[in-house]
Formats: structure tokens, C-alpha cells, sequence
């Protein structure tokens, strides 16, 4: 009997633990990229991004969307700095990445195409063109990454509330109701 209460209590945690736990992913170019575009802002005097989750979600999902694209479509996807991030289907993206619309308004999404991602070519295309502009300003804090194919997204992140894409009310619920669920599984262990 205690060793099947052991058994069940060890299913909660493990619920709770990898359940909740966010999943751990490396990308080695997307990493690569990331440390280049902090070395480029090293340069200039400028503090290093950090990394945003939401934001490399939103890179992961824009990326996956152009995952076929050719490159010759890469001008369809231009940015267009004071109206915010501009993309097709953006709002049904930040649904799947749990990011409140109104977070948004002053990030960026760079969007770079290069036949097999090579790397050095990936990185001038950042540091080299109109983009620059957008790396090399202060207001940008933070980042998130995302690739596909030919595809290398980058977000640009603020400080501010209505750029640092966080998350929403929802989400609170959300983990609360994991929460709860680990609670009344524990309870109902303990009482058996």
C-alpha cells in the first residue's frame, strides 16, 4: 500500500516538474547568431541583448510559416519601423506563444534569407545592412531567435510594457490550473 502511494506521489512531481518545466532547445546557428549579434553590439558600446522567450517563439513560428519560401520572397517580409512587428498572421502567432497583442508595438522582426544559413553571410546580413540600424539602437534590449531552412528570424525586443512581449492574463490561469491539478492529486494521495 505505501509503496503504491510512493508510486503515485512520484507521478505528481513528475507531472509537476516536466509538465511545467519549460522544454529546454539549443539551435547551434541560432546560438551562434545571438553571440555575433552581442559581439557586433559589444563594438559599439551597447549593452547585450538578453534573451526573450516569448520573442524566440514568435521567431520559431514566423520561421516555421516561411519554411519552403525562396529567398526571392525575403522583400515581401520587409520591416516597417513605427507600426510595430508587421507579418502575416502575426496576431494568430502571438496566440500560439502566449503574448499579449499590446506588448508588441515597439518590437521588431528582422527577417534574413541565405541559402543554407551560412553563418557568416546570416551574420552581414544583420550587422551589415539596413538592419544594423535596429541593432545598433539602445531602446532594443532583448532578442529571440528562431530558424528554418533558408529562413533566420530575429526579434528585437524593448523594455518598455508595449515592447517587451509578455504574456497575458491567460497565462496565469493556465499555470494555475496545472497547479491545482498537482494539488488535488497530491491531496487525493495523502487521503488514500
Amino acid at each position: 500500500m505505501a509503496s503504491s502511494k510512493l508510486s503515485l506521489f512520484a507521478l505528481v512531481l513528475a507531472y509537476v516538474f516536466l509538465i511545467q518545466s519549460s522544454p529546454a532547445y539549443c539551435n547551434e546557428e541560432e546560438d551562434d547568431l545571438f553571440d555575433g549579434l552581442n559581439n557586433f553590439r559589444q563594438t559599439l558600446n551597447l549593452s547585450e541583448l538578453t534573451r526573450n522567450d516569448k520573442a524566440g517563439c514568435i521567431a520559431d513560428e514566423i520561421s516555421d510559416a516561411l519554411q519552403g519560401q525562396p529567398c526571392s520572397h525575403a522583400a515581401d517580409y520587409e520591416i516597417k519601423p513605427g507600426n510595430g512587428p508587421v507579418f502575416p498572421y502575426f496576431s494568430k502567432l502571438i496566440i500560439k506563444c502566449n503574448i499579449d497583442n499590446s506588448t508588441t508595438a515597439d518590437g521588431i522582426i528582422l527577417p534574413v534569407c541565405v541559402p543554407n544559413l551560412d553563418p557568416d553571410i546570416v551574420l552581414n546580413n544583420y550587422t551589415n545592412t539596413k538592419f544594423a540600424r535596429f541593432l545598433n539602437d539602445s531602446k532594443y534590449t532583448g532578442a529571440g531567435v528562431g530558424s528554418e531552412d533558408d529562413w533566420m528570424i530575429v526579434v528585437l525586443t524593448t523594455d518598455s510594457p508595449s515592447g517587451s512581449f509578455t504574456g497575458g492574463a491567460c497565462l496565469v490561469a493556465v499555470g494555475m490550473v496545472h497547479y491545482m491539478v498537482a494539488l488535488f492529486l497530491g491531496l487525493f494521495l495523502v487521503l488514500l
